[in-house]
């Protein structure tokens, strides 16, 4: 049964257009108070970061529609914040019933948007530029790297001279954000995305690998990036277990299983150990 657009999907939706619009055109340094105009700078990363957004949930919805699993079209979430947005999410409303169901419903989402990231990211260090480090120290947001994104700026751009720093186009910093989602989503714990590929393939195991993980965020925000204790805190009281899907003895095909591994590789290499220094 495919659930309706209601209202709240529209004003939500609409809200994090404009928070995003608004966010991108700030980060160019448009004034879109006394010039409203100036809001369409805004467009390049809201739309962006828009669409890799709205792949990622709406794969979730249709791998659920797939499978039989009732879940609601994606709420968004408008943020008075650099971004704009906490992202999007949908809610399950009936059990996955299946293992095969649990790798296909929460794989898809990571995966898909992360292709859209990844275009994102190849178009926009293209239209990136090499700036003096010095001239822009303290008036831009410095970002950390994954391993995908170093590679990817090596090949886009190359080495940067010497006193010098990437400034990202817009299109990219989207692409780095959809990164952002996208590990952060496929964190092996609880009910993320990740914590359901993690079930399907371990199955109690994953309790002791949550348990393990929330620790290790833990430490790593007290010594390298506080924003992780606070993730690892928000996963406790989220609940790290995961609970039980009715048909567990129906085995995962080998594809299901590349899929399910696949996906915790793209969280490897798109991980960032300190996504923001200096904060």
């Amino acid at each position: 049964m495919r659930e309706k657009v209601s209202l709240l999907h529209i004003v939500l939706f609409v809200l994090t257009l404009l928070s995003t619009l608004a966010a991108g055109a700030l980060q160019r340094g448009a004034d879109f108070i006394s010039d409203p105009s100036r809001l369409a700078e805004g467009i390049p990363f809201s739309f962006t970061l828009m669409t890799i957004l709205l792949s990622h949930e709406l794969s979730h919805y249709f791998a659920s529609q797939y499978h039989r699993t009732r879940a609601t079209l994606p709420y968004f979430i408008p943020a008075p914040t650099f971004f704009g947005t906490f992202g999007a999410f949908i809610k399950m409303k009936s059990p996955i019933m299946s293992r095969k169901a649990l790798i296909d419903i929460g794989a898809s989402g990571p995966i898909v948007g992360f292709v859209v990231s990844v275009v994102a990211c190849a178009v926009g260090l293209s239209l990136s530029e090499f700036v003096p480090t010095a001239a822009y120290e303290g008036e831009v947001l410095t970002l950390g790297n994954s391993a995908l994104f170093a590679v990817l700026s090596d090949v886009f751009m190359g080495t940067p001279p010497e006193g010098q720093d990437i400034l990202l186009h817009p299109i990219a910093f989207a692409g780095w954000i959809g990164f952002f989602i996208t590990f952060l989503n496929l964190l092996p714990i609880g009910q993320l995305d990740g914590g359901h590929v993690a079930f399907a393939l371990l199955g109690r195991r994953h309790s002791t690998l949550s348990m393990v993980l929330v620790v290790v965020l833990a430490v790593v925000g007290i010594n390298l990036w506080f924003g992780w204790a606070i993730w690892a805190a928000l996963m406790v009281a989220l609940g790290l277990r995961h609970p039980p899907i009715v048909n567990w003895e129906v085995p995962l095909d080998p594809r299901r299983r590349f899929v399910g591994w696949l996906s915790l590789f793209i969280f490897a290499i798109t991980f960032i150990p300190q996504p923001f220094p200096g904060m």
